[in-house]
This record gives structure tokens, C-alpha cells and sequence, in this order.
């Protein structure tokens, strides 16, 4: 059985950051220590392959084979749904949308719950979904078809693909929900938050952009924090400890969480903010 192990306060790392005194705040966010127990069943990545080698995102592939109904439904839609990524060739996301006012990115949706429910409650955003687990794609292509969603476009592929063609500055949002922990320490080279990703978010997101953290992996959430407060170009948004232990209302629940829930683990949910770039010259971006 993989263990969450206690994580080391974290108050004067983020107070540092912030520019923040030691205050109730502060010591509140410093509860992240407490530590529960993971699931008993492998992690997502182990459960199957790992993808290509060719790619620098790691994560099985397929899963079980799709039903004849969904495997047709996915032969239809995800052609029209498809963000066909060309390397070295710059993607307008703007030109994905016309006409809408945003456009927010989701590293990893996995089964596509999340990223249709915020597209059917922003209608007026754009969004790309980045995932290389077909049957999760499948998923979200049922969800676009049954709420008639016209402001979504698929990228399975590999989100660096992604994020090296799009352009400076051009995310609103971006969200990276529950990722794979790989707890064992010879895989966290693996973990999606480290600072040459935090350098992508970095670029692409737009001065005050929030970019979304979600993880029920205790040692992964203080991983997450001190890597993303280290990195320069992100400030953390929580004021209290109930703000990164409760799901906001804009952030609806997703089978990950409630399977945390079910096995007793406690989901911490973190919201960043991208520092203006003249404030923060030395940082990517």
C-alpha cells in the first residue's frame, strides 16, 4: 500500500513568497501535514502502458477496449473536435473560437467531466482539452455530443506539443486536476509540476491568469506548492486553510475526487495567480 508521508510546514515558504508576515493565515496553510492513507489499487499510470517514447507526458495510452457504440461515436465527433498540433507552426487559440472571449487549457482531463462542465457554464470561453488516454477522450466526446458543446477542441496529444505552438500570453485559465503523484522517488522526474513546466504555464498564461491545482496526495500537494511558489511568475491566492481544502463552487467534483473521498484521503484544491511579467522580470515569461 502506497502511504502519503507528512509534509513539512509550509508557512514560511509561502510567507516568503508572498511577502506575507507569519500571521492566522499563514499558519493555517501550514495544516497540509496531516496524512492519510492512498488506495490500496496501483496509481493511473501503472494500472496500464505507458505512452510512446516519443513523448514527454507519461500515462497508459488505452485502457479497456470501447464499446462498439462509443468507439463509433468517437470516429465521428473527435475528427471535428480534433486540435491537429503541427510542430514548430504557431496555434492562434483565438482562431479555434471566433467570436468568444477566452480561452482556457486543461492538462490531462481524464474522463472529461470536468472541462464539459466548464464549458457548459462558459459559454462564451473556448476550451482545450490536452489528453493522451483514449478512453478518456472518448468520454468527453460523449460528453460534448449529449450537451451539444461547440466550444470545445480535443488535443490528444502530447500537452508539450501543445504548449510549445501556442502563443505568449494567450491562456485565460488553465486547470491540472489530479494528476498522477508517482509517489516513488525515482519518478518524481515524472510529475507534471516542476519548473520547466511551470516555465510553459508561465509563458502562455496571460498577466492574473489563475492556474488550478488539484491533487488528494498530501506529499504531492506540498511538492506542488513549494515548486510553484519557488518558481517566481505564480502567487497562491488562499487567504484561509478552508480555501485550498474545500472545492470551490466554480469547480465541480470529478470521479477522482469522489473515489479520494471514498477511501478516506482529502482532496486539497490550490489556485494561483500569474504574476504581471513586469513585476516579475526574472521568471519565465
Amino acid at each position: 500500500m502506497l502511504r502519503s508521508t507528512p509534509a513539512p510546514p509550509l508557512t514560511a515558504t509561502s510567507a516568503a513568497s508572498r511577502r506575507r508576515t507569519a500571521d492566522s493565515r499563514g499558519s493555517a496553510r501550514t495544516s497540509l501535514t496531516s496524512s492519510s492513507p492512498r488506495s490500496p489499487e496501483p496509481s493511473r499510470a501503472e494500472r496500464g502502458a505507458e505512452t510512446q517514447r516519443n513523448t514527454r507526458v507519461y500515462g497508459r495510452r488505452i485502457g479497456r477496449p470501447l464499446r462498439k457504440q462509443r468507439q463509433e461515436l468517437l470516429d465521428q465527433l473527435l475528427p471535428h473536435l480534433r486540435l491537429t498540433v503541427v510542430d514548430g507552426e504557431p496555434l492562434d487559440p483565438r482562431a479555434l473560437f471566433p467570436g468568444l472571449q477566452d480561452v482556457w487549457i486543461e492538462t490531462g482531463f481524464g474522463f472529461g467531466e470536468h472541462l464539459a462542465w466548464q464549458a457548459a457554464a462558459h459559454p462564451d470561453v473556448g476550451f482545450v482539452g490536452c489528453e493522451l488516454f483514449i478512453n478518456g477522450v472518448a468520454s468527453l466526446v460523449r460528453h460534448v455530443q449529449e450537451q451539444n458543446l461547440a466550444n470545445v477542441r480535443i488535443a490528444d496529444t502530447d500537452a508539450f506539443r501543445v504548449f510549445s505552438v501556442l502563443p505568449t500570453a494567450s491562456i485565460g485559465r488553465a486547470f491540472l486536476l489530479f494528476p498522477d503523484p508517482w509517489p516513488k522517488a525515482r519518478h518524481h522526474r515524472r510529475r507534471f509540476v516542476r519548473s520547466d513546466v511551470l516555465d510553459l504555464y508561465a509563458r502562455v498564461l496571460r498577466d492574473g491568469a489563475e492556474l488550478r491545482f488539484a491533487t488528494d496526495h498530501t506529499a504531492y500537494c506540498t511538492w506542488a506548492l513549494s515548486h510553484v511558489v519557488r518558481h517566481g511568475a505564480f502567487e497562491w491566492t488562499a487567504e484561509t486553510a478552508a480555501e485550498w481544502r474545500r472545492r470551490p463552487a466554480d469547480w465541480p467534483p470529478t470521479r477522482y475526487e469522489q473515489r479520494a473521498l471514498e477511501a478516506g484521503r482529502k482532496p486539497a484544491f490550490l489556485t494561483f495567480r500569474r504574476r504581471p511579467r513586469a513585476e516579475n522580470s526574472g521568471a519565465a515569461g
